[in-house]
């Protein structure tokens, strides 16, 4: 699992600016990590991905959701401080991989995050394409995937797992 450099990525609103400085530079040499969620572990979302993501809404940029087909719930988005000005969504289409829509997005330079929904594990070469088009468009793509997804790959099951409700 991927998610050591996400570490640096959680800032609160309340950090010194140094810290919010190492971060903003973390992000904007572009980062690419993965997060495997559990549906039953919302503690996570909490204290990990919801800071990250209104850290991130502090930027100018957008925030890019690549969801699956349910439909993000905008009074979750206001409760959770998320700028509802800068979130966009867009549910999966069958026209185009979500590993590819990433890239797309995270070339534009347009988003400060880019989250997209993965049942499968991706391979290394995608993961490079990723991690390069973060670097172009200096944004964070976050690859998030349920823990129920893994239990069928050979990966083995030693990451951070977070909660997902982030739409209903």
């Amino acid at each position: 699992m991927r998610t050591h450099s996400l570490k640096s990525q959680s800032v609160s609103r309340n950090m010194p600016a140094s810290a919010s400085e190492s971060s903003a530079s973390t992000c904007a040499n572009g980062l690419i990590s993965e997060l495997i969620y559990s549906e039953n572990q919302p503690d996570m979302t909490q204290l990990l991905l919801l800071p990250l993501l209104q850290q991130l809404g502090t930027q100018s940029r957008w925030q890019l959701w690549l969801t699956p087909q349910q439909k993000l719930s905008r009074d979750w988005l206001q409760r959770s401080g998320l700028p509802l000005d800068k979130v966009m969504q867009s549910p999966y289409s069958g026209t185009i991989t979500t590993v590819e829509a990433m890239i797309k997005a995270l070339q534009t330079g347009n988003y400060s995050v880019v989250l997209g929904w993965l049942d499968e594990e991706i391979s290394e070469v995608d993961r490079q394409r990723l991690q390069e088009a973060a670097s172009s468009g200096h944004a964070l793509g976050l690859i998030m995937r349920s823990e129920n997804s893994i239990y069928s790959s050979a990966r083995p099951l030693n990451g951070l797992r977070i909660h997902a409700s982030l739409y209903h």
